[in-house]
């Protein structure tokens, strides 16, 4: 009966019929109904063979109305009915949609019984909770994972970007915090994922356990850029939701890098210059839209956001990296040289950074930290010349002990994909490795 009311109370009073102009690609001109449209808004074309073609304003040109549709435009010619459908697109979540799978609509694609509707609309496009209003970050969270739970140590509400190159482990790494991480609830967005990556996501990397506390949210790599923008709006969307409810959310979304895509695309398709990269301008504005909208809420909720970053070319300094990594309160950099010397994850922890440190942390555990990096940096300084055999042992006791302590170093951050760590195992694997200094191990 709710579902009734609530689709019942979205029919709108009245209806409006414009008429297809033009078609040029992907893009679908219309007539007759551009007064009564905005950005954003929702139509539907009426093919010829009966069917419906849902589609979204993105632009207007010459008294027209410009449309990308959301699936493919077969059937759709000249003159074809176009009618509006709902002015603010909303979704209708709760507690019920735990444990399944859906698309960037909210329907289900698992083959489960249909979603049940709840009460209250959750727009798509939500605005960040104000400045003012919202709490600060909560205390620490367990990542499950050794160098990050040590050396990027993160707190619930704080946003985290994951930067790496294709073929890194940057996915692994993803379904570790998946599995892994402390959370109420669970939203996970996969825009623009290999179609045949999602069950091996959700069988293997999620299990029966992990997806019973978590709504996957999915849009694979050929569907049409507004399904992957949309995807990634609605994984937020459920993430507030459930915030909004006093939980404590874990949102992953793999990668924003194609949502920055997708928005190029309909950016040029709509007549937007191309900038950096052939980025337009709109994606810059629209990734703070998006990834603003995680963090801590005005109540005792919090979405703790760990966002992928697909880098082009191993170039951690493009476009979207660049602008991703202003935005968000620390990022996790991955390199392919550590991952070609055989350390999974291979994260670069002198590069990476979290901008809740040192602060969340105790004195003790920032002094065996500062340490533990000390001798990381300067093994890295002198790393050519001790391959080479140009240095000599004796020559600075700093270097010696750098190389003593860094095959443990790189062991304790070396972690299998089904290995998990709490945070205080890792404080104190970390400070045992610390206390086997070379001169009582000689002794």
């Amino acid at each position: 009966m709710q579902n009734i009311i609530s689709e019942i109370n979205r029919v709108p009073t009245s209806q409006y019929y414009g008429r297809v102009a033009a078609i040029q690609g992907l893009l679908v001109e219309i007539g007759g109904i551009q007064r009564h449209l905005s950005i954003g808004s929702r139509v539907n074309l009426r093919a010829r063979d009966g069917g419906r073609v849902k589609c979204e304003v993105v632009g207007f040109r010459d008294e027209r109305a410009l449309l990308m549709p959301f699936g493919a435009l077969e059937g759709i010619g000249i003159g074809c009915k176009a009618e509006i459908a709902e002015r603010d697109p909303v979704v209708y979540p709760n507690a019920s949609w735990l444990g399944r799978v859906v698309n960037a609509m909210g329907e289900p694609i698992d083959g489960g019984p249909p979603l049940t509707a709840g009460s209250e609309p959750v727009p798509f496009r939500n605005a960040p909770p104000p400045a003012h209003a919202r709490q600060r970050v909560g205390e620490k969270i367990d990542l499950g994972v050794r160098a990050l739970n040590a050396f990027i140590t993160c707190c619930r509400g704080q946003r985290m970007g994951i930067f790496a190159g294709s073929g890194v482990g940057k996915s692994v790494l993803f379904s570790m915090l998946a599995r892994n991480t402390a959370a109420d609830i669970n939203v996970i967005g996969l825009i623009g994922e290999r179609g045949r990556e999602v069950q091996e996501f959700i069988k293997d990397d999620l299990g029966v356990e992990g997806l019973k506390k978590s709504i996957v949210v999915v849009a694979t790599s050929d569907e049409s850029a507004l399904m992957r923008r949309q995807a990634a709006y609605l994984t937020l969307s459920l993430a507030e939701y459930f915030r909004d409810r006093e939980n404590d959310v874990l949102c992953l979304m793999d990668s924003v890098t194609r949502f920055a895509m997708a928005q190029r695309d309909i950016g040029l398709s709509g007549g937007e210059p191309p900038t950096s990269k052939g980025y337009t301008p709109t994606v810059f504005s629209e990734l703070p839209k998006l990834l603003e909208r995680a963090g801590p809420g005005a109540g005792k909720g919090s979405i703790t956001g760990l966002f992928t970053v697909l880098v082009e070319g191993d170039d951690h300094n493009e476009p979207v990296a660049d602008a991703v990594r202003g935005i968000l309160d620390g990022h996790i950099v991955m390199e392919r040289q550590i991952a070609e010397r055989g350390r999974y994850p291979a994260i670069n922890v002198l590069k990476s950074i979290s901008r809740t440190m040192p602060g969340c942390n105790t004195d003790e555990e920032n002094a065996i930290i500062t340490k533990a990096k000390q001798y990381l940096a300067t093994y890295e300084d002198m790393a050519e010349m001790i391959r080479l055999g140009a240095y000599r042992r004796g020559t600075d006791p700093l270097v010696d002990e750098a190389i003593h302590f860094f095959p443990m170093l790189e062991e304790f951050m070396s972690q299998g994909k089904q290995e998990r760590t709490s945070l205080p195992e890792c404080f104190a694997a970390l400070s045992e490795i610390l206390e086997r200094h070379p001169e009582l191990e000689t002794a």
